[in-house]
Parts: structure tokens; sequence; C-alpha cells
């Protein structure tokens, strides 16, 4: 869509390089702690059973997940090992305590894992009991191309670039709004070992 047509809803905030290259290192490492615990997965399509291109893991009192029998919704436990979700990493819980002061702590940091060809097709989240809360998202190692549109599949959409250190947040007619990930710009930082880019998202769900 052409960009004159598009306008962000109230309540979308981009914080460019939000965290500075020694908070994304020590984000990075508990990060990898978590996901020592909570190993990535690929979650399933609810109508179609086909794996989503995205690997991903939790952390926090409750994990999103999706599979072909029980459709989108959140769970106590990983999948595979069943075992409670690890903590949130503390960073992450600064960065939510300090871009949404006045929300309640999140219940669930949905962790993504793009590599090589993942992406993410527009999506609500809304799968949470309650939407008076902020979607806060961190991105950690390569750049994306971040599409952002309205509360309508139809709505005008806009293409962001997010850099690692990042920070998004979804609030007020924004909770709702249409977003996805286009692509994964392969070979843009060294951070996230192995490769890839990393995207904690910070939620309330009840």
């Amino acid at each position: 869509m052409p960009g004159a047509e598009f306008a962000p809803l109230p309540g979308f905030r981009l914080l460019p390089g939000f965290l500075d290259a020694a908070q994304q290192r020590e984000l990075m490492q508990q990060v990898q702690a978590v996901l020592e615990q909570a190993p990535v997965y690929h979650a399933t399509m609810p109508k179609s059973g086909q794996p989503m291109s995205v690997a991903m893991s939790n952390a926090g009192a409750l994990g999103w997940y999706t599979d072909q029998d029980g459709g989108y919704r959140y769970i106590a436990q990983h999948p595979e090992t069943a075992q409670p979700w690890p903590a949130i990493p503390p960073v992450a819980l600064d960065v939510w305590r300090a871009v949404v002061p006045d929300a309640p702590a999140p219940e669930a940091c949905l962790i993504n894992h793009y590599r090589d060809t993942a992406k993410m097709g527009l999506h609500q989240d809304r799968d949470e009991a309650d939407f008076s809360a902020p979607v806060v998202s961190i991105s950690l190692g390569d750049e994306a191309m971040f599409r952002l549109g309205g509360t309508s599949r139809k709505a005008p959409t806009r293409s962001f670039r997010l850099s690692s250190g990042d920070v998004l947040v979804l609030g007020g007619e924004a909770r709702l709004a249409f977003h996805g990930i286009d692509r994964v710009i392969a070979g843009t930082s060294r951070l996230v070992p192995g490769g890839g880019r990393i995207n904690l998202t910070l939620r309330r769900v009840t």
C-alpha cells in the first residue's frame, strides 16, 4: 500500500535502539538459559496441521501454543517436556516496566526464533482474555522487515525495518492491529548464536 494511505493506529510506538549492545548481550544470554530449559519447537496450524516456519518457546506463567487439535491457546507447561515454563528474563521485564510502567506485570513471553526463510504472516494478538494491557516486542539479532496494518486485514499496511535492540509497543487502538514479519535479513547481526533473529513478545493473558 502507498505510504501516504497509511497512518499507525494510536498506541503504536517504535523505540529504535532501546537496548544498547551490552543490554542486548545480557538479554541474549538470559534467553539462551531459558531455551536450555524449554527447547524450541514448531507449533502447527489449527486447520491444516502444517508446522509454522518460526521455531518458538516461552517463558513466564503461561506460554502461547497452537496445534491442529486444540488451536490457538495458552498452556502452563512445555508441550514436549511437560515442564513449567522458565521465568521471564529479567532484562525483558525491565523493558516492560520502562515502556509500560502503568501496566500489570506480563504473564507470558513468547520467544520466536527466525532462521533462514522463516516469516510470520499478518495476524492479530487476540488469544488473551483481556486486551487492556499493551503487547511489548523486543528484537534481537538479524534485522527484519515488520509489517503493520490496522484492525481490519484489508486496511493499508506499511513495512518498518527492525534492528537488534529495537522495542515495539502495541497498545490502545493498536493493541489489535494486524502485524507480521515479511522477511529476516540474514547476516546483519552476530548476536544470536548460529544466526537468525530472536523476538520476545511480552503479554498479559488473563
